[in-house]
Parts: structure tokens; C-alpha cells; sequence
């Protein structure tokens, strides 16, 4: 076991630590294999050395927030300590999509987000594909909430394939809303990071942002609006087929997915799997592919994705069972 020092300089210990050492604290929590000890400015480190130098990592950037902002609350913190490396410096004022709720900056925090970003300004229609926790479906929804925002939509329009397992809508309590919800859920809880409660559900009320579940959008033609499918991987051919024709005057399009988590009966029925197969050559759509650098969740949601891909990889496809 090694040992790594490093000094946090003439920061006050309990501006960086946190009052009762609750930032202190929190960053062991993030690093269970570390001991992590603190005296005076100085933190010691012991542990494997891979997972010193992360830390060690992390620990200066803590610091170089601090002297940057002369704070560093536990929000920045974690946000700080769950960045993947590739993550572009805080202070690149193109990075930023919006401002969300408090002022916080919403960000394309990746390489393969910034991409997203950039396509979206030249493309109607945009397919991201990539694990979970890569913000795909995130970086989707600010861009809509910006487009909104600046008037260069009249609304936002969230939708996915109820697909499930072992559950069916109709046999769910409640009315539409009621069963819905879980299902969207997570689109609720990305737009809430975004707009004022209150707005939000003013928004919602008089569906200027509205969620519905993709069976809903039959028969409709959505102008001036910025769409959003997420889960697309659960769509069936014609179901893809039907939501891309709704698209009207002055729509913008996006559609999110994940391939290594398709719910559907036969994988070869994802209507996702199809449009990346015959689509591409068509001008004004655009593929972004997110992978596990993109992932910026937790620390130990990458190396799950990690061993779940190399598990897939290593199993061979199973064979046909004799026809009956």
C-alpha cells in the first residue's frame, strides 16, 4: 500500500471540508477503497495506486474550483468527483446549453454531448444511440427547453414506447396520467432540473410541454414544435415509421435510444435498429453514437455497462430451437 499527499493550501479545512468534515466525509464514501485522513491542509491518501491518482485528480480540481469560485459546495462536489475525465473545463462558456433552476449550468458535458449539440444546429432530425447514463436523452431535453425558450419552438413534445415487463396499461390504476407516469418519469425529473416548478407545471397545464406515451402520437402533425422519442430501441418498425412521418412545419426531431437494452420479443423488430440501417444517407438526419466514456453517473455505472457489453460479447447467440 502507497501512500500520496497533497495540500489544499491556504483554504480554509472547514470551507473545503465542510462543517462536522460532511464534504470530507462524502468524498471517502466515493472512494471506499482509499483511506482517506486529513491534517491540517494536507490529505493523505493510501491506497492502490490507480486509485490514488484519480483521487489525487479529483482532489485538485476540488481545489482549482475553489480558488476559481472561492466556494465549493457539496453539490459542486459531486459534481466534480462524478465527471469523466474527458470532461470539458467548467468554465468554457460553449459548453453550456442553459441555465436551469438556481442558475445552475446545464452543460454537454462529453465529447460525444457536444457533438449532439453542434448537429442539432444543422439537422431536423437526429438519432442518439448510446449506454445508460451517457445523457443523451438530457442533453435532448435542454436543447428543447432552450429552443422554447428562445421562441424558436411554440412547444415541447416528450414521448416513449410503453414497453414493459410482464405489465399492460389497461391493467394499471388510475386514469391516462396515472399510468403514464412511471413510465415518463424520467422526463419529468430532466425537466425539472430546468424550469421553475411553477412554470413547469403551468407549461404541462396548458401543454405547451407536453408527455405522452408513443401510441398517442398516431394522427397527429406536429408543427413548430421539438420532439423528443426517447427508449426508441422498444419501438417496433412501424411504430418508428409513424412517429418520423408526424413531423411538420418547422419541427425539430430527436431520437434517443439504447441498443444493448431492446424489451421487445425479437430484437430484430426495433424500429431503431432499422431507421440506423436505411436512414443515413438522407441530408438534414444526423447519428450520434454515445459510448462508455460518455457516462457520467455514478463511478461504478461505467464498469457495469463495461461487464454487461464484454458478457454479451464473450456469450455465443443461442441457437434456433427445432420449428414446431
Amino acid at each position: 500500500m502507497t501512500e500520496k499527499r497533497i495540500s489544499i493550501g491556504n483554504i480554509d479545512p472547514i470551507d473545503f471540508y465542510g462543517v462536522n468534515n460532511t464534504k470530507f466525509n462524502l468524498l471517502r464514501d466515493y472512494f471506499p477503497k482509499l483511506k482517506i485522513t486529513a491534517r491540517g491542509d494536507e490529505i493523505i491518501i493510501r491506497g492502490e495506486e490507480k486509485d490514488q491518482e484519480l483521487l489525487y485528480g479529483k482532489i485538485t480540481a476540488l481545489i482549482e474550483h475553489y480558488h476559481r469560485y472561492n466556494m465549493l459546495t457539496v453539490a459542486n462536489l459531486k459534481r466534480i468527483i462524478l465527471e469523466d475525465n474527458t470532461v470539458e473545463a467548467p468554465e468554457d462558456p460553449e459548453s453550456v446549453i442553459l441555465f436551469g433552476n438556481g442558475g445552475k449550468a446545464i452543460r454537454a458535458r462529453t465529447a460525444n454531448q457536444r457533438k449532439l449539440v453542434e448537429l442539432a444546429r444543422t439537422n431536423d432530425l437526429l438519432f442518439a444511440t448510446g449506454p445508460a447514463g451517457s445523457g443523451k436523452t438530457y442533453t435532448a431535453i435542454a436543447l428543447a427547453v432552450r429552443a422554447l425558450r428562445n421562441r424558436e419552438v411554440k412547444r415541447i413534445i416528450l414521448s416513449r414506447p410503453a414497453v414493459e415487463a410482464g405489465e399492460n396499461l389497461g391493467f394499471l390504476p388510475g386514469d391516462l396520467k396515472e399510468k403514464v407516469d412511471p413510465y415518463l418519469q424520467p422526463l419529468y425529473d430532466a425537466l425539472s432540473d430546468m424550469i421553475p416548478p411553477k412554470k413547469l407545471e403551468d407549461y404541462l397545464e396548458n401543454e405547451i410541454i407536453q408527455i405522452a406515451p408513443l401510441a398517442y402520437m398516431r394522427g397527429r402533425t406536429l408543427n413548430d414544435a421539438f420532439v423528443i422519442l426517447d427508449e426508441a430501441q422498444n419501438t417496433t418498425r412501424n411504430q418508428l415509421k409513424m412517429f418520423l412521418t408526424r413531423m411538420g412545419v418547422s419541427a425539430k426531431f430527436v431520437v434517443t435510444g439504447d441498443m444493448s437494452q431492446i424489451d421487445l420479443p425479437h430484437h430484430s423488430d426495433s424500429g431503431l435498429k432499422q431507421a440506423f440501417k436505411i436512414l443515413r444517407k438522407i441530408k438534414g438526419i444526423a447519428f450520434v453514437e454515445f459510448d462508455g466514456t460518455d457516462i457520467i453517473r455514478h463511478r461504478l455505472v461505467k464498469d457495469i455497462v463495461h461487464a454487461y457489453e464484454k458478457e454479451q460479447k464473450d456469450t455465443p447467440p443461442a441457437k434456433p430451437g427445432p420449428e414446431k
